[in-house]
């Protein structure tokens, strides 16, 4: 009996699985369940014709400032302020060792007093010429006469004569010598003057009210003519000088307000103006510094980065509101709502960001409705409804 049940029992599972295998499973979709509609709410994008900006970097400069040097050769002897020291108009700021000039000055008094003296012996010699004339012509005026009336002879007379012509040149010579004194006296007082001008050049005193910005020698070096010693800025007001190409510098005239953002005081913007665009290019860079004036601010400092739009035209821009915009790791979109009012996800490519919009470069089309501050419940392909 056991060698007739095996071989039953096999052919009866093989014919079960015949069975199974003849049923055919016909193709077929799942439904998608949608559930209840999520409410939004949705804005239209819209093309729009938007200024171009060029955004600029410079370097925040005081409107007024001045590197001061002396105007001799010397030891520096005295050196009274350091950097961030605020000092007013007039105030002593550096002492030359003044020996040198002050030796100077003594020697051009000694060559005034010395020409002085030459000018007192040039005017009495005059006066002395002049009586000797006074004389000689008295005489040759009488002579002249008595030689008329035939009293004295013709070689008498020439005789007179001849004394009387050379004490004319006589006095002549003198009046000379005396415009020549006087000539001497006033360029040795020129040279006292300079010398007296350039003893004051050894007290460099402070041209304007300001804050000293660099300290640039020390007491005991060596003051050169025109070698910087300290440089000084006027506080209150500042400026900052953008590089601009030559391609955008016809978009850009003076008096236009523009926004100036410095990142080392704070995300807030500054207005500025544009005071001063210079002239001529660099040769090398063919840029443009543009000027642009900016109050005073808290933490303002010189030598400061700083970024300036600048408005240099217009163009139909596709603009939308930061707030439709979903980032999805290293992917960028937004919702869109379809005739069928269902969410679809579209991938953007987005440009420029101003304030709280974005340009939209491509993604989307004109009148797109877009998804507000899309919840973390809607996905692609859910139903909406528009919020009341």
């Amino acid at each position: 009996m056991r060698k007739f049940a095996l071989p039953v029992f096999a052919c009866t599972l093989l014919l079960l699985f015949s069975i199974q295998c003849s049923e055919k499973i016909e193709p077929g979709t799942t439904p998608i369940e949608t559930g209840l509609p999520i409410s939004v709410q949705v804005v239209e994008a819209r093309t729009t014709v938007q200024p171009v900006l060029y955004e600029a970097v410079g370097t925040v400069r005081a409107r007024l400032s001045a590197t001061v040097s002396s105007k001799l050769m010397g030891a520096i002897q005295v050196f009274n302020v350091k950097e961030g020291d605020e000092v007013k108009t007039g105030d002593l700021l550096v002492v030359i060792d003044e020996r040198q000039v002050a030796a100077q000055l003594n020697q051009a008094r000694a060559a005034l007093s010395e020409a002085q003296r030459a000018e007192a012996g040039a005017v009495s010699a005059k006066t002395a010429a002049e009586a000797g004339a006074q004389r000689a012509a008295l005489s040759f005026e009488r002579n002249r006469t008595m030689l008329a009336g035939g009293a004295i002879t013709q070689e008498t007379f020439e005789t007179i004569e001849a004394q009387y012509k050379q004490t004319q040149a006589a006095l002549a010579q003198a009046e000379a010598m005396v415009e020549a004194a006087r000539f001497r006296v006033k360029q040795a007082r020129a040279a006292v003057d300079a010398a007296a001008v350039t003893q004051k050049d050894t007290r460099i005193l402070a041209p304007f009210d300001g804050k000293v910005t660099a300290k640039l020698a020390d007491v005991g070096g060596l003051a050169a003519p025109g070698a910087p010693l300290l440089t000084l800025e006027r506080e209150g007001g500042y400026r900052v000088d953008l590089v601009v190409p030559e391609t955008y510098i016809r978009a850009i005239a003076t008096g236009v307000p523009v926004s100036v953002h410095i990142p080392a005081v704070g995300n807030a913007t500054i207005d500025g103006t544009v005071d001063v665009i210079v002239p001529s290019a660099d040769l090398g860079s063919r840029t443009f510094i543009v000027q642009v004036g900016i109050p005073a601010t808290d933490g303002l400092r010189s030598g400061m980065f700083a970024r300036v739009s600048l408005d240099i035209g217009e163009q139909e821009s596709l603009r939308i509101p930061l707030s439709v915009v979903v980032h999805q790791g290293q992917l960028t979109g937004v919702f869109i709502v379809d005739d069928t009012n269902t969410a679809r996800f579209r991938l953007i490519r987005s440009g420029r960001t101003n304030d709280d919009q974005v340009e939209v470069i491509s993604g989307i089309n004109d009148g797109a409705r877009l998804v507000v501050a899309p919840p973390a419940q809607l996905t692609n392909g859910s139903a909406v409804e528009f919020a009341k």
